[in-house]
């Protein structure tokens, strides 16, 4: 099947097992393979931005328990997308995450800016390991 996903893309070819008889079946094969690309750039994000890259384990449990620590930080993160809490989010993206450009103000999902805004502030509201030291002397 060849499909075109807008003016001035280049040509898709895919190849499906599924039998297409009508141009609805065939523009539900390539939304099908336009979703599989949203979900790859997705797990792409998760990999890079909450540090996945390469998570050296060999058991699936240790596996399974690691997607779910990050599913529950990424459920987090859309959460703060609520309208509800669009001054809370403005507040943490201000203290922890400032930028000036009308393109960072105006995103309407700014994930990284809110992942990278609160490492900042928790890394800052963490004391140094240094500061619990006990003097001997």
């Amino acid at each position: 099947m060849v499909a075109r996903p807008g003016k001035g893309h280049e040509l898709w070819y895919l190849l499906t097992s599924d039998v297409i008889r009508t141009a609805d079946e065939a523009w539900e094969v390539a939304l099908a393979y336009a979703r599989r690309w949203q979900i790859e750039t997705t797990w792409l994000y998760s990999k890079s931005e909450l540090a996945m890259e390469s998570p050296r384990l060999w058991s699936w449990e240790r596996r399974i328990k690691l997607l779910l620590m990050v599913t529950l930080v990424y459920g987090f993160l859309l959460s703060l997308l609520d309208v509800e809490l669009e001054e809370v989010r403005a507040a943490v993206l201000r203290a922890g995450c400032h930028r000036t450009g009308k393109r960072s103000r105006e995103v309407a999902a700014p994930l990284y800016r809110l992942r990278s805004a609160l490492s900042r502030l928790w890394q800052d509201a963490i004391p140094s390991p240094r500061a619990h030291r006990l003097n001997s002397g």
